[in-house]
């Protein structure tokens, strides 16, 4: 289940914008979430092998060439379904949770 919720983080993340793998990093840990590069860069591997997200390379001035992500077609079709699931689960968990007892 953590796989497919950090997945869905990642691609929120890629949503809003092209995303520097370190800033998805530092916008997940601002939010709790603490990925590691050894955890991260595997996903983005393979959401790319999915063809959920493309990437840019972009010149630095002050080090090698830095790849910018981006979701694809399938990726925004791919994430929709996420949302759809999440919205679910978390609905069915609050349920579930803040029901009281008599």
């Amino acid at each position: 289940m953590r796989k497919g919720i950090l997945e869905f983080c990642i691609l929120s993340v890629i949503k809003r914008g092209e995303a520097y793998p370190s800033d998805i990093a530092e916008e997940m840990k601002e939010a709790g979430l603490h990925i590691l590069e050894g955890t991260l860069y595997p996903l983005l591997t393979r959401l790319k092998n999915s063809e959920m997200v493309t990437y840019r390379w972009e010149e630095s001035s002050g080090g090698p060439p830095r790849k910018y992500f981006s979701l694809t077609e399938k990726g925004q079709s791919f994430y929709q379904e996420l949302q759809q699931t999440w919205d679910e689960l978390s609905g069915a968990v609050n349920t579930l949770t803040q029901t009281s007892s008599i």
